[in-house]
């Protein structure tokens, strides 16, 4: 299907929306205090306590089911609700340096020194910019239509499942660019200084989940093992399936490098808004999105405390109302089915019913007429 015409604002229009942005950024920081920090403080016991349940839940092994649901609780929660919102700088305001962005190591292979400068800048400042943005289809993946099409992405379906079961691997070797060395754009000796961070960081998560937990239980060693390894894939599955339900359902826009030239406060937040999409869901779901079922939220205002996302998207929307602009929420259901029809209907060469548009909704096919 033609990409629809995207909206557009006057560039008055489009410092007004910016400035209203910045206003409620300005405003949340300023009232940030006790309620935030108390908040994420009961994240992170809940979190440490689901873990200590389930350790000690494999020396039981007809309670192996639960041991590996609580660890899993714990898994998820300490990379999204935790982790990824900490190295956000969203509790730097605290000074606690337990939950200060340069010094917080989550539980993942990706160190956390890598995923703040390719996702924190990289994806942050580049968010949905054809060529700058590594996340649109992280280097494996074809994931929008101005991505040319190659024999290659007919294995589209097939390269997302495997990222989904080892995504904490994906992320991890993200950086290394590998499509990028395979198309000879970068050398493997730039990758030289990653190495080193990574390697550290999967022995150290290796030998905690797969050697040293399991050999604490002793003769229940096998049982132990599994249950770790499930519950990272669980943390693994649910974490992908949020961050593409985020980012790559139909409706999410993307941009060319040219279109970001020069770019205002008022485009940023512009680009922010149509290139996210929100997953609608009650408190836990919430919390155990580590609140990116507001990615909208997240991509406009990334350094507040993820827990104010909910209180800003009514705001949010009634912004975008007035000003025409589409704001895309809906069901789990409804974005998971939307990313995979995506992932599926680009493995295919493009069809002549398709005809690329241009950003201004006209197609090439009638301007050549």
């Amino acid at each position: 299907m033609p990409t629809p015409t995207r909206p557009r604002l006057t560039p008055e229009q489009m410092e007004q929306f910016g400035d209203e942005m910045d206003a409620i950024r300005q405003r949340v920081m300023a009232d940030l205090g006790e309620a935030d920090a108390t908040y994420i403080r009961k994240i992170v016991k809940a979190q440490r306590g689901f873990e200590v349940a389930g350790r000690a839940l494999f020396y039981l092994p007809p309670a192996w089911p639960l041991a590996v649901a609580a660890l899993s609780v714990s898994k998820i929660l300490d990379n999204m609700e935790i982790g990824h919102n900490v190295m956000h700088g969203q509790y730097d305001w605290m000074g606690d340096p337990g939950l200060n962005s340069r010094m917080y190591e989550w539980d993942n292979v990706c160190p956390s020194e890598q995923w703040k400068y390719s996702h924190n800048y990289i994806h942050h400042t580049f968010t949905n910019v054809l060529g700058k943005d590594r996340d649109i289809g992280y280097g494996i993946l074809r994931m929008d239509e101005d991505q040319k099409w190659h024999p290659y992405y007919l294995g589209n379906p097939v390269y997302a499942f495997l990222l989904m079961m080892f995504f904490e691997w994906g992320v991890a070797m993200h950086d290394l660019e590998v499509e990028n060395i395979v198309a000879g754009k970068r050398k493997i000796e730039e990758n030289k200084a990653l190495h080193a961070g990574i390697m550290r960081k999967v022995k150290r998560q290796a030998l905690k989940d797969y050697l040293l937990f399991p050999a604490l239980t002793g003769p229940l060693f096998p049982m132990t093992l599994a249950g770790n390894a499930v519950a990272n894939l669980v943390r693994n599955v649910w974490a992908f399936n949020i961050i593409f339900c985020g980012h790559f359902p139909a409706g999410a826009e993307t941009f060319t490098a040219e279109e970001c030239e020069n770019e205002t406060r008022g485009h940023w937040y512009y680009r922010q808004l149509l290139g996210s999409a929100n997953i609608t869901g009650g408190p836990l779901f919430h919390i155990l999105s580590g609140n990116l079922s507001h990615q909208i939220e997240h991509h406009l205002f990334p350094d507040i405390p993820a827990r104010r996302y909910p209180e800003l998207s009514a705001e949010v929307q009634e912004i975008c109302e007035r000003y025409g602009l589409q704001y895309n929420t809906g069901r789990l259901s409804k974005q998971l089915f939307s990313v995979a029809k995506k992932i599926c209907r680009l493995a295919l060469p493009d069809r002549k019913a398709d005809a690329p548009v241009d950003r201004a909704g006209v197609t090439e096919d009638a301007l050549a007429a």
